[in-house]
């Protein structure tokens, strides 16, 4: 975990060095770039689980950072301070954060019949997921030339006060480093996971919702809180909304390329709990936050009391799959 989190900072700081240059919103840096670099850690876990044929872990990994990183790391960011509530923003990655993971829901419920055979997000379904990940990118990039956010003008002239005495060579190197050490840093996570599952009997699918899931979450936390101790609280916001997006359609997508993913499949440790505690606490998560989204937009920030209603379907989310399993 450790050693994801260095990696990812090192990400981050090279991905957002570059992304400076071209004068990018910083809360679409947040939602793009710098989302792509602390979701790598989903991204490797679940690539390297799925094609080691462990899909417990790269479904319930996904899934357990999208409610972490909205529930936990979201919401702990509202308790601390009123976070701003960007409407052109929120009224389009937002948008394509909630359809995202709809879209997940569906593919899982459809896909599922009460054998559990037919259950799979197929290499299409990937390939699909991808596609719209491509699309998204395309777009951002699109809005963010069209979209000025009041702290955009001053972290321009921030970061490129800051990286004039840095090459674009050195940059670029931080972000491969960081990179590089994401992949070996997951790799191990991945077999510790596996390890401690098997050891004392819990099923790898909520390892990986919880542990698996809040450790490789960890990038984005730490990454709140430097935001915020910097003053840099779109960057929060728009973090925990690209990384929403990436966990499913990049995620997921890339898992589900290397190998079909099993929704339910006992074989394969992907207890029914998948889909009867894990996408249902999403849907809620993401259906909570898009009201809050809808309050927040009127006044223009996010007051300290939405960050508790998250917490408390974080919480329960937590605390119910364990009384579950201890059952």
């Amino acid at each position: 975990m450790a050693l994801l989190i260095k990696g990812a900072d090192l990400t981050v700081e090279g991905a957002a060095g570059l992304a400076s240059r071209f004068r990018i919103s910083e809360i679409i840096i947040g939602a793009t770039i710098v989302s792509l670099g602390t979701t790598a850690p989903e991204a490797t876990v679940s690539v390297v689980a799925a094609w080691k044929g462990n899909p417990g872990l790269a479904l319930g990994n996904a899934v357990g950072s999208v409610i972490a990183d909205t529930g936990l790391i979201f919401g702990l960011g509202c308790l601390m301070v009123a976070l701003p509530a960007d409407r052109y923003v929120l009224r389009r990655q937002g948008w394509v954060q909630f359809a995202s993971a709809m879209l997940l829901a569906c593919v899982c419920y459809i896909t599922f019949d009460a054998n559990g055979d037919a259950a799979q997000i197929t290499r299409a379904m990937g390939i699909l997921f991808l596609a719209l990940l491509a699309i998204y990118m395309f777009i951002s990039l699109r809005w963010s030339q069209k979209h000025t956010s009041r702290h955009t003008l001053d972290s321009s002239v921030i970061s490129q006060q800051k990286n004039k005495k840095i090459s674009g060579v050195t940059l670029s190197a931080t972000l491969a480093i960081g990179l590089i050490i994401i992949i070996i840093a997951s790799h191990i996570l991945i077999g510790s996971g596996i390890v401690i599952a098997e050891r004392i009997g819990v099923p790898e699918v909520v390892i990986a919702a919880t542990f698996v899931a809040f450790g490789t979450s960890l990038p984005e936390l730490a990454t709140a809180i430097a935001s915020l101790t910097k003053g840099r609280r779109e960057l929060l916001v728009g973090n925990v909304i690209g990384a929403d997006i990436l966990n499913i359609l990049f995620v997921i997508g890339a898992s589900a390329t290397v190998a079909p993913l099993p929704i339910i499949d006992q074989a394969a440790s992907i207890p029914a709990i998948f889909l009867y505690l894990h996408l249902p606490t999403m849907v809620l998560m993401l259906i909570s936050f898009r009201i809050l989204i809808a309050i927040a937009s009127r006044s223009g920030s996010f007051s300290r009391w939405m960050g508790v209603p998250l917490l408390v379907i974080y919480a329960g989310y937590l605390i119910t799959q364990y009384i579950l399993f201890i059952d």
